[in-house]
């Protein structure tokens, strides 16, 4: 659910039939924000605006370059503070709970963190010690399914910009963060590999997870809720 001022349109989608395993505790919404404000070099991104995402939930954010995509993300995940509003985790503001919505928050930046000196099957084992570890997916069950058979042992920097794009996907599948917050999961990725992670986005959802994303791109998911927020600033 989505409110906002002026300079964010929403709509919102609805598919039928779809009951989230995971229902939010007395109502609250796991992710929410209220009354968000964001500055940036004297000019204002977007304001007064307020959103939440529930378990089964996908949120887009998409608008121009410039207009306070990666910005809202990084708000959302702690990494950056509004100019006004909070973000809340369960009700309440992330900075108290901050350990338990880290252990929660998988987040996915424009540079995929990905150590290039290691090898991914190490940059996985590092991700799943980080975080709380997902014991049923193996790490070269991870790597196979983002297309990285064959890849688990050689150095990262002697990797494509697509397959680490595909290394930092793939540590979302071997940890149990409930909380996905993506910055164009997309870039570099092939059209095969974008429908591969269309999938993963939908079966994480599917399991009670939630999705924050930006992308240029549509993004063709199945049987999700989705809601989309558009900055015009």
């Amino acid at each position: 659910m989505l409110q906002g001022a002026l300079p964010v349109d929403s709509t919102h989608h609805d598919s039928p039939g779809l009951v989230s395993p995971e229902d939010p505790p007395a109502g609250v919404p796991r992710l929410s924000a209220v009354g968000l404000t964001c500055v940036r070099d004297d000019r204002v991104l977007f304001r007064d605006l307020s959103l939440s995402v529930s378990p089964g939930d996908v949120l887009q954010v998409d608008g121009r370059n410039g207009s306070g995509k990666t910005s809202l993300l990084r708000i959302l995940c702690g990494l950056s503070l509004p100019a006004e509003g909070q973000v809340l985790w369960d009700g309440e503001p992330i900075a108290r709970v901050r350990s338990d919505f880290l252990l929660d928050l998988a987040y996915l930046g424009h540079a995929p963190g990905v150590k290039l000196e290691l090898t991914p099957i190490e940059n996985l084992r590092i991700a799943r010690a980080l975080k709380r570890a997902r014991e049923d997916v193996g790490l070269d069950q991870a790597l196979e399914r983002l297309g990285l058979l064959g890849f688990e042992d050689v150095p990262a920097r002697t990797l494509s910009a697509g397959q680490c794009r595909r290394v930092a996907l793939a540590r979302l599948l071997v940890t149990r963060a409930r909380l996905w917050i993506l910055d164009e999961p997309f870039t570099a990725i092939d059209r095969r590999g974008v429908a591969d992670i269309e999938a993963l986005i939908s079966e994480h959802t599917h399991e009670g997870g939630m999705v924050v994303l930006t992308s240029h791109h549509p993004v063709r998911l199945t049987d999700c809720r989705v809601d989309s927020v558009h900055l015009s600033a």
